[in-house]
């Protein structure tokens, strides 16, 4: 090989080292890729998911008028019961001793009547043959009378004795199911003992507790959606009642849901509750991730005309949703970095849109 080509040679290779050393430059410093969201209005749901429990719309606690020991019990948990129906037998040996002595004093009274009776009507007779004065017959008749009252007397206190001890026996105070019965058979109990709680059937409704910084914004007629926990079937239900009234203990508010028709659901069943508090037809809406500093001051990196970097203060609604509703510092078309932890303010960039973008 002649010495014109040896360098024909090295001079090509050199420039072709020079070539892939520009490109390389070039690509090193040319703005990286970075997912870019354009913000657009969109309808947006302002909910709080709860879970709570299902309990008859009606709830009595049922309890003996007396105290006493419990002698049988005629029913149990998830038993239907109708209005009236015992559920207990309640005994107490006072009542009972004190029925006996009225009854005691009946047959006294009684044999004390008897008696007058017959006085008067010996009185009587000797009135009648002229061997008896007439105060005498008044004196006798008197007597007959207060013993005869008497009587009446201890009879009426006898009856009032026997009520009592029918109410011994403990009835059903409406129609329902037993949701619970803390006692047990032998058991003493008083008039502030709870022998059942009693569940009505024309409904039910779900109770949740709520912390008390959201409940502030809940109000009856609110709809919401719903379903057993641990179920796919959901159903529709709405905001009947808020309570008033801060549990100190929990800081949290309680609050009824009325499941609408078509929900079948068992008293103690757990429910997840999803509330709409608020709809917003243009709401302005970026992924949580987008949010720089968003225990501080939020901001968002929105890219200008030239594709550079710009910190936005934003301000985010307070509410606990899965996106980040923005209330004031963008605007509709506006260009957000979806990963800004590793950019800053004035870095260049080549915005691309996300795999999942339309």
């Amino acid at each position: 090989m002649s010495r014109n080509a040896k360098r024909l040679r090295l001079g090509a290779i050199v420039l072709l080292l020079g070539i892939v050393a520009v490109v390389a430059l070039v690509l090193s410093r040319r703005p990286p890729e970075v997912q870019v969201l354009t913000v657009r209005p969109e309808r947006t749901e302002l909910v709080l998911a709860v879970v709570g429990r299902v309990r008859p719309l009606d709830l009595v606690e049922v309890r003996s008028p007396n105290p006493g020991q419990v002698i049988e019990l005629l029913a149990d948990d998830g038993d239907q019961v109708t209005e009236g129906q015992p559920l207990a037998l309640i005994r107490d040996t006072v009542e009972e001793a004190q029925t006996e002595a009225d009854a005691a004093r009946v047959r006294a009274a009684q044999a004390e009547a008897a008696e007058a009776r017959l006085a008067y009507q010996r009185t009587d007779t000797l009135a009648r043959e002229g061997f008896a004065a007439q105060a005498s017959l008044d004196r006798a008749r008197a007597s007959l009378r207060s013993a005869e009252a008497a009587v009446a007397a201890a009879q009426a206190t006898a009856r009032a004795s026997a009520a009592r001890g029918r109410e011994f026996i403990v009835r059903a105070p409406m129609s329902g199911v037993i949701l619970v019965r803390p006692i047990d058979s032998g058991q003493v109990v008083t008039p502030t003992t709870t022998l059942f709680e009693l569940g009505s059937l024309d409904g039910v409704e779900i109770l949740a507790e709520v912390d008390e910084a959201y409940a502030d914004d809940l109000r009856p007629g609110m709809e919401a959606r719903a379903a057993a926990s641990g179920g796919e079937a959901r159903f529709a239900a709405m905001v009947s009642e808020v309570s008033p009234k801060v549990d100190s203990s929990t800081g949290g508010r309680l609050v009824k849901v009325r499941p609408q028709v078509g929900a079948d659901l068992a008293p103690g069943r757990s429910v997840d509750v999803t509330i709409v508090v608020e709809v917003r037809a243009g709401a302005l809406v970026i992924p949580r991730q987008a949010v720089v500093d968003a225990t501080t001051a939020s901001k968002a990196y929105v890219i200008d005309a030239d594709d550079v970097i710009l910190a936005r203060d934003i301000t985010i609604a307070r509410w606990p949703s899965q996106g980040a509703i923005i209330e004031q510092g963008l605007s509709a078309g506006d260009r957000v970095v979806l990963n800004p932890s590793d950019l800053r303010p004035g870095d260049a960039i080549r915005p691309v849109s996300p795999p999942d973008a339309s």
